[in-house]
């Protein structure tokens, strides 16, 4: 019956070089992953944190749902927005995408933010 089942053989004893050679492509993979991927997600999360700290009434900002506007009033947790004369929106202080330059909300109202972008639409209604 021996030929049906293979006896178990006693294998030769490994070093300990071996199980730290098999440890190696793990820890470089981790090393990988540190530094392509958790270090610059790290490193922007402490930015949007000292943008939003730094938040003040009088600067312009632009929202993660791309609404762009001049913050009136800045709270606790929110901040109160003017996306139009008389029109104020109230937004979350984490929800906010960029700070802009001043004078970005003026040349966005008037017309002359994105003279390409503003063509095509009137390509496109046409």
């Amino acid at each position: 019956m021996d030929f049906f089942i293979q006896s178990a053989n006693a294998q030769g004893i490994m070093d300990g070089g071996a199980d730290l050679m098999g440890l190696a492509p793990l820890v470089l993979i981790f090393v990988v992953f540190y530094f392509l991927l958790i270090r610059p997600q790290t490193k922007r999360q402490k930015e949007h944190r000292e943008m939003v700290a730094a938040i003040s009434a009088g600067n312009e900002v632009v929202t993660a749902g791309g609404v762009l506007g001049k913050v009136v009033k800045v709270a606790d947790q929110f901040v109160i927005i003017e996306i139009a004369d008389g029109v104020e929106v109230a937004a979350q202080k984490h929800t906010l995408g960029a700070v802009m330059p001043k004078g970005t909300v003026k040349s966005a109202r008037s017309g002359k933010a994105a003279p390409k972008q503003l063509d095509d639409a009137k390509d496109a209604k046409k």
